[in-house]
Formats: C-alpha cells, structure tokens, sequence
C-alpha cells in the first residue's frame, strides 16, 4: 500500500514537472525581468507565507550569494508581528512593500492557493509603489485572485499543497541557475 502511494506519488509530481512552453517563457521572462531590475539598480523583494516563506529565504539567500543578484526577504519574527501588530497581519507584507521597496523594484509573492490576502495587498502596494514587475508564484485553481494580481504569474496545476510548494521550488532554484547560466559551481 504505501509502495502504491509513493510511486502514485511521485507519477503525479513527475507529470507536474513536465516541460511546459508557457512556465518556461514565464520562467525566462522572469529571469530578464529580474536582470534589468538589477541592472537599473533596483532589488527583488520576495514574501510567502508558512512552507512558501522558508522558500523565499532560500531563493533570496541563493539569488544574492550564488548569482550575484540584490534580493531581500522579510521572514524576520520581530518584524512580521510588529507590523501584523500595528497594521493587521493582511496589511504587514504592503507595508513592507511601502517602508522597503523602491519605484523600480521587483515583487515576488508566493502562494499556493493564490488567496493570502496579504499577498494580494503586497501586490496593490507594489502597483502603487512604481514596483517595474510583480511575479506570483500559485497553484489551485487557474483563476485563483493572485494569479491575476501580478504582471509574470507563473500557476501549478495541482490543489495538492506539496505538489505546488515543491514546484515553486523547483522553478525558483531553477531561474537562480538560469541566471548563474549553469546547475554545477562552488556556493
């Protein structure tokens, strides 16, 4: 039985892994979207909340140490509670945006059911903010709210936490790569 289940398991995620044209052009729009932010000096911000903000520290920490590429992430508790406090914890990631984002910046908001209000507020701010690109990163259903909040929205057909959580991963270590131009070097 739980033979079954793993190679049931793994069949699943292998068919959500597939190549797709549309995640791949996402993926490579993405990438010179990140470039260009860099280049006119600008930053990646990055948030996801649970499983998703572990994912965005890693990503962060990887853009910024491996790829050479300015990214922050905002996963510190005293933070988080003081502007969940102050602000409501659906408000803490646009004030964020607002206190440290740039005109010109680049937003990544991470979700996979694509309904976290904060995420959706994150991107308003970030509209307003001048932010040059917004990205989500969402799985569940295809017209999920986030998926049309952003400018790259890049969505895993799956409503399986574990399948969307590891995707988004995958894609986000997969454009760290993308941008270094290589999977093998010293980190």
């Amino acid at each position: 039985m739980d033979r079954k289940f793993l190679e049931k398991y793994f069949q699943d995620f292998s068919k959500l892994i597939e190549p797709n044209e549309d995640v791949m052009n996402l993926l490579l729009s993405l990438k010179d979207a990140i470039l260009k932010v860099q280049a006119n000096k600008g930053k990646t911000l990055i948030f996801g909340n649970g499983g998703s903000a572990a994912m965005a520290s890693h990503f962060s920490v990887d853009l910024t140490k491996n790829a050479g590429v300015r990214c922050v992430n905002f996963n510190e508790a005293d933070l988080i509670t003081c502007f969940a406090n102050d602000y409501g914890f659906e408000n803490w990631i646009a004030k964020a945006v607002e206190f440290y984002g740039d005109p010109g910046d680049l937003l990544i908001l991470i979700s996979s059911s694509g309904n976290s209000i904060n995420m959706l507020k994150g991107a308003a701010s970030a509209k307003k903010c001048n932010f040059a690109c917004i990205s989500t990163f969402s799985g569940f259903l295809e017209d999920n709210p986030l998926r049309s909040a952003g400018d790259l929205n890049i969505w895993v057909d799956s409503k399986a936490y574990n399948y969307v959580e590891n995707i988004h991963q995958m894609w986000l270590l997969a454009l760290v790569d993308l941008i270094i131009g290589k999977t093998e070097y010293s980190a």
